[in-house]
């Protein structure tokens, strides 16, 4: 005689086993395989929108392009919302409206986890002058590559996701999992007003979210990754001010202690010519670097010397594969990015500036603290300052204080991740960190508490922020393919 316990598993079970026979991977793959030039065309006309979050002549762009997504996803049948996030104060005094934030809900059974995927819609500026072969603006193909500003990043992430839902909704499938999506439209300013958002809607839109996914990363090879960190970023301004005015080199040189000395001499206290940082303290709270993730670098496929030629350098800091992956993805760095108030124009002028300031950052690792090292950064310009004896006046602030954030490789949405590259790809994927900062996932982490795993489909030669900025036909189509299978995937995992 079956147990009352025994049946309830065995129905259990059952109901699971129909369930992964009921996703129809293959009819799902054909869809999008068939209507792969529908979405290079609605790809095309969202990079022809030229929104550029960081040019304010540009907002009614911005604008319209939040109005696309919503519509998108309107159309779609999910219930949308345009969320006001406030205004921008402009440097005049005026302000601006910042773009809305698009949230969109898929589905809301409680019996099935629910997924939030992130995504941003702005881009950097781009001019054809800039030294781009085609129109920034004008989705151009070639060999099998879709040429335009916000291609990669991150217009075609968000569209591939997109995609994949629409794919269910199209054959009049059941999605395996909630899906909601949160797509904003300041990413490349600094998400202006978005942390404040997400504070306000953690008891209602966060609320019965599991799990966030964010696809705004890329590969490092030609091989799939999964990204699992991310640096964080503390950005200095160190002021030195002598003079009331400029001053003519020749009428005032040899007679004053000139600011742009005292500037380079500090900044040179930053770091050694082999790359050391040289401030007291600095790397004290850096998380050590086990054997178990030595191995995992050791297996990633990098080639250094393919590295060092794409970024034209005779010479790399380190030439080891794991020491130069390690020395950008989990090691603190310190770069120096300019100096405000020197003369920088073509030409000659002798001039002694009256003020100048030096810009730099310094990349967070775990377990750095921003709040230390901004101590520890001030306290170091002053001291060292204070010893060249100058009547020059200091200034240190720090503009930018993110953290650095790291999920756990081990967690289900990693396993899930692996399974979707694997089974889309047919190979293992690579467990990748981020050199750069994307400040948004530590807000998730922090405000929200909900698991967050990276997922790229961008390629490692995209050129993010650069000139002839890119997404492979490839890496759009096989990258949607890949979302609807982490979606089946991740409704596997247990719920807590």
């Amino acid at each position: 005689m079956v147990s009352n316990d025994h049946f309830k598993q065995l129905v259990s079970k059952c109901i699971i086993k129909s369930a992964v026979h009921s996703f129809r991977f293959d009819e799902l793959i054909k869809y999008v395989d068939d209507h792969q030039e529908e979405y290079v065309q609605t790809l095309r006309e969202w990079v022809a929108v030229e929104s550029d979050s960081s040019d304010v002549t540009k907002r009614a762009e911005l604008y319209r392009m939040m109005d696309m997504v919503g519509e998108k996803l309107r159309k779609m049948g999910g219930k949308v919302e345009l969320v006001d996030i406030g205004e921008e104060q402009l440097p005049d005094g005026s302000s601006l409206a910042l773009p809305k934030v698009v949230t969109a809900q898929f589905g809301s059974d409680v019996n099935k986890p629910t997924v939030c995927v992130y995504g941003h819609v702005d881009v950097q500026p781009a001019q054809k002058e800039d030294g781009w072969a085609t129109e920034p603006y004008n989705l151009t193909e070639i060999n099998g590559n879709l040429y335009g500003r916000g291609a990669s990043d991150n217009k075609a992430p968000v569209l591939a996701w997109i995609h994949a839902v629409e794919a269910f909704k199209a054959l009049d499938m059941d999605l395996p999992v909630n899906v909601k999506y949160l797509i904003e439209g300041m990413e490349e300013t600094g998400s202006n007003g978005l942390d404040a958002m997400i504070k306000s809607q953690k008891s209602t839109f966060f609320s019965d979210v599991d799990y966030i996914i964010i696809s705004d990363c890329g590969w490092l090879s030609k091989r799939p990754a999964l990204t699992y960190g991310t640096r964080g970023n503390c950005y200095f301004f160190a002021e030195v001010e002598g003079p009331k005015q400029d001053l003519h080199s020749g009428v005032y040189g040899g007679t004053v202690i000139e600011p742009m000395t005292d500037l380079i001499g500090i900044l040179d206290t930053l770091i050694s010519p082999s790359g050391t940082i040289l401030i007291p303290g600095i790397r004290d709270a850096v998380a050590p670097f086990s054997d178990e993730e030595w191995k995992m670098y050791q297996d990633i496929e990098f080639d250094v010397e393919s590295y060092r030629e794409k970024i034209g350098v005779e010479q790399l800091m380190y030439n080891n594969k794991v020491e130069l992956l390690a020395h950008r993805w989990r090691h603190p760095t310190v770069s120096i990015h300019g100096i405000n108030g020197a003369f920088s124009a073509p030409g000659t002028k002798t001039v002694i500036p009256a003020k100048v300031t030096g810009k730099f950052s310094i990349r967070q690792v775990p377990d750095m603290d921003p709040a230390v090292v901004e101590k520890q950064v001030t306290d170091h310009l002053h001291s060292v300052f204070a010893k060249r004896k100058s009547p020059n006046k200091l200034k240190v602030k720090m503009i930018i204080g993110a953290k650095p954030w790291l999920a756990d490789i081990k967690h289900s949405l990693y396993e899930a991740g692996k399974a979707a590259v694997k089974r889309v790809f047919n190979v293992d994927a690579d467990m990748i960190r981020e050199g750069g900062t994307i400040p948004i996932a530590r807000t998730f982490q922090d405000v929200t508490e909900k698991s967050i795993i990276m997922l790229p489909i961008g390629g490692f030669d995209d050129g993010l922020h650069s000139q002839n900025e890119k997404m492979s036909r490839y890496n759009y189509i096989e990258g949607t393919k890949m979302f609807i299978a982490y979606l089946q995937e991740v409704a596997q995992i247990k719920k807590d």
